[in-house]
This record gives C-alpha cells, sequence and structure tokens, in this order.
C-alpha cells in the first residue's frame, strides 16, 4: 500500500550498497536491487534512480583512499568511476529486461530555471522510452563552491523536478533514530515525521561511513524539500537483499509525510532552492505583511547577509533568524544595501535609475 498510488519513484542508493567495506562490489544485492525495481515498473510506475559509487569505485579500480583524495584528483577518479558504475548497472539490469540511461547533474543545472526545465523534459521522454534514468552528481567538473556535496539533497532536488510522489532513501540503518543506534542499544525508530520543526525538535543526528558523504543531518534537508514539494520521503534499510520489498513488508522505515501542496511548479522549485545565494532579515512588520500574501518592499528590510545577484534564491528571515519564506530577488545583495530602510519611492533616487518597486515579488516568493 505504501508505495501504490506512487506515479513516479525516486530511489537513492548509497556507496556502501554497491561497494562495501572491502571494496567489493556487491553483485548479488544489485541483481536483487534490479528484481525490485522489475517489479514497481511491471505496474507502471516510473523510477528514477540517484547512485552514488563513482568515487567509491574509481578508488577500487585505481586503489586509492577515498579519504585522501583532493577535489582534483577525485573529480579524474570520479570521470574512471563513472564508466565503472554505469557498467555495472547496464550488466546486471540488462539481464532483467530493464533499460538504463545516464543523466550527470550539476547544482546549477537545477537552481537555474531555465537548465532546471531542460533536465525535467529529459526525464520525461525517457519515461515515454520506457528507460531507467540513473542520476549521479558530475563530479569531473563540480568544485567545493557549486556542488550538492551529498546525493541526498541531490535526490530531493530530482524528486521535485519529476514531480515524484516518493522519494525512498536507501541507507545503511532502518531509518531515523532518535539517537545514533549504532551507539547506544536503546535507540527508538521514529516511524513518522509530519512536521520537521515539532516532531524532530531538540535532536541532533551525526551519522557518516567511510565511503559515503552523507549523514542524517543531509537526509533531513532532502525531507524539507520534498515535504514542501509534495513529495513523500522515507529512509529505510537498503542492506537487505531485495530492500524495496522488504522495507514494505517489514515496517520498519521512517516516513517523512509531505505537506499537501497547491504550489505551481515554479513555486515548487523556489522552495527546493537547496543552495540560497543569500539572506534578507525584516521587521515585524514586512513579516506580517507576507503572511498576508504581499510582497517584500526595501522598507521592511533590516539586514543583507551574503553576496547574490538579481534573480538568485535567497532565504527571508525574521528578527530572531527564523526562515519564514525563500524567493527569488528582484535586486543584488549591493542594491539592498543601498535601499533598505527606504520607501519604494526613493529607489529611482537612490540607485541613479528606475527599477521594480519590490525586493521580492509575491509571484516569485514562497512562505516555509
Amino acid at each position: 500500500m505504501l508505495l501504490k498510488n506512487s506515479k513516479v519513484i525516486v530511489i537513492k542508493i548509497g556507496s556502501s550498497l554497491i561497494v562495501d567495506k572491502q571494496k567489493t562490489i556487491r553483485n548479488k544485492w544489485l541483481t536483487a536491487f534490479a528484481k525490485d525495481i522489475k517489479k514497481l515498473k511491471s505496474k507502471n510506475q516510473k523510477v528514477v534512480i540517484v547512485s552514488s559509487g563513482a568515487i567509491a569505485l574509481g578508488c577500487k579500480k585505481m586503489n586509492y583512499n577515498k579519504r585522501n583524495l583532493k577535489l582534483d584528483k577525485s573529480q579524474a577518479i570520479a570521470s574512471i568511476g563513472q564508466i565503472e558504475l554505469m557498467n555495472l548497472f547496464s550488466k546486471i539490469f540488462s539481464k532483467h529486461g530493464l533499460n538504463i540511461s545516464q543523466i550527470l547533474l550539476t547544482l546549477e543545472d537545477t537552481e537555474e530555471r531555465r537548465r532546471s526545465l531542460n533536465a525535467k523534459r529529459t526525464f520525461e521522454n525517457l519515461f515515454e522510452l520506457n528507460f531507467i534514468p540513473i542520476v549521479n552528481e558530475n563530479d569531473t567538473i563540480a568544485t567545493s563552491e557549486i556542488k550538492y556535496g551529498d546525493n541526498d539533497r541531490l535526490a530531493s532536488r530530482v524528486a521535485q523536478i519529476t514531480n515524484a510522489d516518493t522519494l525512498i532513501l536507501l541507507s545503511d540503518v532502518d531509518g531515523l533514530y532518535d539517537k545514533n543506534p549504532k551507539l547506544y542499544k536503546d535507540a527508538k525508530l521514529i516511524k513518522k515525521v509530519e512536521n520537521l520543526n515539532k516532531d524532530l525538535k531538540n535532536k541532533t543526528f551525526k551519522g557518516n561511513n567511510e565511503l559515503g558523504s552523507g549523514g542524517m543531518n543531509t537526509k533531513i534537508e532532502a525531507a524539507k524539500i520534498c515535504q514542501l514539494s509534495g513529495c513523500n520521503m522515507i529512509i529505510a534499510n537498503g542492506l537487505h537483499l531485495n530492500p524495496i520489498e522488504t522495507f514494505t513488508k517489514s515496517n520498519n522505515f521512517t516516513l517523512f509525510v509531505s505537506k499537501t501542496s497547491k504550489l505551481d511548479a515554479r513555486k515548487k522549485w523556489i522552495i527546493s532552492s537547496v543552495s540560497p545565494k543569500g539572506e534578507l532579515i525584516i521587521d515585524d512588520g514586512a513579516k506580517k505583511a507576507l503572511t498576508n500574501g504581499k510582497s517584500l518592499l526595501a522598507a521592511g528590510i533590516k539586514q543583507v547577509i551574503g553576496k547574490f545577484n538579481k534573480g538568485d534564491h535567497i532565504k527571508i528571515l525574521d528578527k530572531s533568524k527564523n526562515e519564514i519564506a525563500r524567493g527569488l530577488s528582484s535586486f543584488s545583495s549591493e542594491e539592498v544595501n543601498k535601499i533598505l530602510g527606504h520607501h519604494s519611492k526613493e529607489i529611482k533616487d537612490i540607485l541613479g535609475y528606475i527599477s521594480k518597486s519590490e525586493v521580492v515579488h509575491k509571484d516569485d516568493m514562497v512562505k516555509v
């Protein structure tokens, strides 16, 4: 029942599911995973796989230790490992009559609206051709400043772009616990999260492994994006054979329930940004105006944090630095610094040219 009504399912698998601690490829697991995917496809469900593992497989081939790699060397290793990864999927999936394709994305491909729409069309065409897109971050060209850095957040962005109903993050634990289950025997599995701020208040989550880059905190960031995009998210243990079938039958997983989202595609894209370029701190009057569906004007802005250009994603915070909205700025940070606190009629005289009166227009803003 859990996945029955999901027309589009995005599944993220981590490096540790493909390569074990001894750097041995888990062929038996991948074969069982392929059978899970075939079952989903037999029910006419569209599937996207976001797979880590390129650098891990590159390190295996070159006999390198991932932890000692510098950025420029890791980009080369990713290039080598990406071929190994796709060959591995192709070899195993083709035996089960599954066609695969490869999509490599950078952060900018999803943060820029036009490129995001291009990616969306590519996914849709691949679905029509009955191919399974296998997505990874383009580590061969991404720098530390323009990287997702983990495939959890990338997967959540892919879920938003494809308008997915469910995102499944296959991890090395059963789900989200109230504390680290590897350290505390009395740790309890959190079965359902409906309100992130309320249900996870005062909890911190730390976790990492040798081959992966994302811990529980990145998964919670992914959940925020999914919930606001109208997509359910599941964290489940992927170490079992036939992981999809196993967790759905065992009922051992964490479900993040999406907020019923009536946002249009553009606003879903705005709220799902994983890399806002700056922040605006506003006064109580502006906060009240935003709550009532108004645009953000310069008069209500108290402070600018960060550097951003016109059209960039930014966060809007209240005086206590609580995030209340996200949007696209009509001005650069330099311009906002000049006009903040001023009436809209003064903007032309301050900047020396005619511009918009709203710093963030209500049509370019989503309240969180």
